[in-house]
């Protein structure tokens, strides 16, 4: 492993996300949660936790890893993006300083193992990338008791890091938050390019994938902007790469009014036509949320809010009509209707 810092006389440059953040002394980076302790780039947030919860696998959001299955999330605090439409920002945009240590790697594996109908440990929430230690630690020990590992984050971390998660990580959802560099810049403060990277990274790595983009009225909402990102997840990632379009509700300091679900249905069409699979989140209403398989067009698993169905499936998640492979990870849930 490469280190995920550089001292130099002043100050010490972190060099886990794309920022580089050069860190005075008793100073935090973007994050809030990577300080300068004098000597070394420390933690502050490790063991501790925002939250932690079994929550359905759908939830993360990931439609195609383990249907109908629960996962163990947990989250921290503070994220190296600063978007204004954060949907929680109460958790990552707070600082860390002062927050104590409550868990630790072995305690939330063992947690694992005794959660009911549990496949694994989510890392979410707030921003994982920034959690690194902790979430490599943790990691390991889940899946050394045979559970699986996911990951959901903005996808904002260097070459390295990432190449070292692959090693603990089984699956991942990035949020891929728009699809023009204005966007990032003014209402993230990060760059679009590192994120894509990423993505690619990521599925070159052969780890199981899906995108979300918050889809914000009249800052990426437009049809053609929707093209342009599905032609280019469909050409570099690949087309049955699963994409979810959640819909926005005002948070933090962005006051703009909630997407109507006109203009989801109307980005849903649009990106379909590169896309096999794409769902519709934060939505009241159940269109969008099905998975039909993508030869033959049977429906496969059924979805209402949170409750899963999954139908006219193999035990390994191949389509019973035409033998297709619509789920790598799969195993049929234990309420699942055949």
């Amino acid at each position: 492993m490469k280190p995920l810092f550089h001292k130099y006389d002043s100050y010490i440059e972190c060099r886990l996300c794309p920022h580089l953040c050069k860190i005075s002394p008793g100073k935090t980076g973007i994050c809030g949660a990577r300080q300068n302790t004098g000597d070394r780039i420390e933690l502050l947030t490790y063991g501790v936790l925002s939250a932690c919860a079994s929550d359905p696998v759908e939830k993360k959001p990931l439609y195609h890893f383990f249907p109908g299955h629960n996962i163990l999330s947990v989250g921290s605090y503070g994220c190296n993006m600063r978007c204004d439409f954060c949907q929680n920002w109460n958790i990552s945009q707070k600082s860390s300083l002062n927050l104590k240590r409550n868990t630790d790697p072995d305690k939330l594996a063992e947690e694992a193992v005794s959660t009911h109908h549990n496949i694994g440990i989510a890392f979410t929430y707030n921003e994982p990338v920034i959690w690194f230690e902790f979430v490599r630690d943790t990691a390991i020990r889940v899946r050394e008791k045979g559970l699986f590992t996911v990951m959901v984050s903005n996808g904002y971390v260097n070459k390295d890091p990432l190449n070292e998660m692959f090693d603990f990580i089984d699956a991942f959802n990035i949020d891929l938050k728009a699809f023009n560099e204005s966007f990032y810049r003014k209402l993230t403060g990060a760059e679009p390019d590192p994120v894509k990277e990423s993505l690619k990274a990521i599925s070159r790595a052969g780890k199981h994938l899906e995108i979300t983009t918050l889809i914000i009225p009249g800052r990426n909402d437009s049809v053609e902007e929707m093209k342009l990102q599905s032609e280019w997840i469909a050409a570099e990632i690949g087309e049955e790469t699963p994409l979810h379009l959640s819909r926005y509700f005002p948070r933090f300091r962005r006051d703009d009014p909630s997407t109507t679900h006109d203009t989801l249905e109307r980005l849903m069409e649009a990106a379909s036509e590169k896309l096999k699979y794409v769902y519709l989140g934060n939505t009241h209403g159940d269109s969008g949320q099905n998975t039909h398989c993508s030869k033959c067009g049977t429906l496969v698993t059924k979805r209402s809010g949170y409750s899963t169905q999954v139908m006219n499936l193999s035990e390994t998640g191949n389509c019973r009509k035409c033998g297709n492979a619509v789920y790598r990870y799969f195993t049929l849930p234990y309420h699942a209707g055949q």
